[in-house]
């Protein structure tokens, strides 16, 4: 056992263990005894989680998950540590809950981590559409765009060299034949996938149209599906959780990524995209609490809520071709469950149907 710096400048416990993702009680239990040593192992409930499509997602507790004190263990996707920066997830858990925005991360093992459980319910598709919760969301995205970096030069967004990223580990897992690949569930779904020279062509033109926009760089979430917003009824609040993609990036691709989640997950559905008339409400309520945090005058006129329903129409593109190209390396290497296939045609297919339409688009 050790202890490694992140980037918060917090050091953080390290368990040099593996956890079986096959058989992960015995290596949970391990870890439990030094996180919560006056917990009896007889007495520990483990119940898993299943929304996840990357990862395994276990809640550990003794009396009550709503309990105060209970423990996930997030164990990491098969080859996930190709596409997802650990160090600079661990960094990121850090920052969010130093500003009272996410929980306590507990320690790291070889192939996961251990956090404070965030009480209440993962929200369902439903609620996303209520106006009283998608105020909720909007205005605690707008809170966590307004946290600055500590120091250094301004950061910058990592949305191009990310993509970049992903189009080289497809060009490698291409040259490097079926050895490592899985065996896909709908390979007429991915014969519909474009060529890899295609894509790259098309994040060209994607970079240069949508780098000719100024939308500002904020600290981004980068994930913000359903299952990583919890809803508090009591309370009468909502936290984002799961911080594996966040990281410095466009207002406008967070945003619109997660208009983007509207469209679900295991079923998408973009009739499910929300209508310009929730857009701009909940943009309002963003452009409020992104003001109020930032310490500007909290006022916000039709035309910043147009400029930036344009911006977020622009940059949901961007998302649903960066989830694309994930999709497609999800295909060839994860071992969970889930038809990726399907999925990267899904967003690539929307993506080329809005695109004119998008890239049409002015503020007037």
């Amino acid at each position: 056992m050790n202890r490694r710096f992140a980037g918060a400048g917090n050091q953080l416990l390290h368990v040099d263990l593996q956890v079986d993702e096959h058989e992960p009680r015995r290596g949970i239990l391990d870890l439990l005894s030094r996180l919560r040593p006056h917990w009896r192992a007889k007495d520990i409930q483990m119940k898993k989680f299943t929304e996840g499509i990357t990862n395994q997602l276990i809640g550990c507790y003794v009396a009550s998950l709503q309990e105060p004190g209970c423990v996930l263990v997030r164990l990491y996707g098969k080859m996930t540590e190709l596409y997802v920066n650990r160090d600079r997830e661990v960094e990121m858990f850090q920052v969010f809950h130093a500003h009272g925005c996410g929980p306590q991360i507990y320690c790291s093992f070889q192939n996961g981590v251990c956090y404070e459980f965030v009480r209440g319910t993962v929200l369902d598709d439903e609620l996303l559409r209520q106006p009283s919760i998608y105020r909720l969301i909007a205005a605690e995205m707008g809170r966590i765009h307004s946290i600055q970096p500590k120091c250094g030069p301004p950061a910058e967004p990592h949305l191009w060299t990310k993509m970049s990223h992903f189009l080289t580990l497809m060009q490698s897992s291409l040259s490097s034949g079926p050895a490592l690949q899985r065996c896909p569930k709908s390979p007429a779904a991915l014969q519909q996938v474009p060529s890899l020279e295609t894509l790259s062509l098309e994040m060209e033109s994607l970079k240069r149209h949508l780098s000719q926009i100024d939308s500002p760089t904020v600290l981004c979430h980068n994930d913000l599906l359903t299952k990583n917003i919890i809803y508090n009824h009591k309370e009468g609040m909502v936290k984002f959780i799961d911080y594996e993609y966040a990281d410095y990036n466009y207002q406008a691709f967070d945003i619109g990524n997660h208009f983007n989640e509207f469209a679900g997950v295991n079923e998408v559905n973009y009739g499910l995209y929300p209508r310009p008339e929730l857009q701009r409400d909940w943009l309002t309520a963003y452009l409020e609490s992104y003001k109020h945090s930032t310490g500007h005058e909290v006022t916000v006129t039709e035309a910043e809520v147009t400029q930036l329903y344009v911006q977020v129409c622009k940059f949901s593109l961007a998302s649903n071709f960066f989830w694309g190209l994930w999709a497609i390396l999800q295909s060839r290497f994860s071992s969970i469950d889930f038809d990726f296939e399907r999925y990267a045609t899904a967003r690539f297919n929307f993506y080329f149907e809005k695109k004119e339409e998008y890239f049409g688009l002015t503020k007037s």
